[in-house]
């Protein structure tokens, strides 16, 4: 009795198709996260991408609210290239 590499390569076809099927539903999900009891809300898509920021001028300070902005973006999406990064490293 022999090993079916016919099967098996159906197999594995499937769970690539099934693969790209999770990532492109992944890619279309967004996630939303607040902090500093609503002051600020970030947006991150599936792919860990930041899509949105919002900061409550009412909450902060207006002279400070583009600052504020930028600095949490770059921040959020430097924290996720470590986390891609550790994650393929495993």
């Amino acid at each position: 009795m022999g090993f079916d590499y016919g099967n098996m390569m159906k197999q594995a076809k499937m769970m690539q198709k099934r693969l790209l099927e999770i990532q492109n539903e992944l890619k279309d999900m967004v996630f939303e996260a607040s902090a500093g009891g609503g002051a600020v809300k970030v947006k991150v898509n599936g792919e860990q991408e930041i899509v949105e920021i919002k900061i409550n001028k009412d909450m902060v300070s207006a002279d400070d609210l583009e600052m504020i902005e930028d600095m949490v973006m770059v921040a959020a999406n430097d924290a996720i290239k470590q986390s891609r990064e550790e994650a393929k490293s495993k």
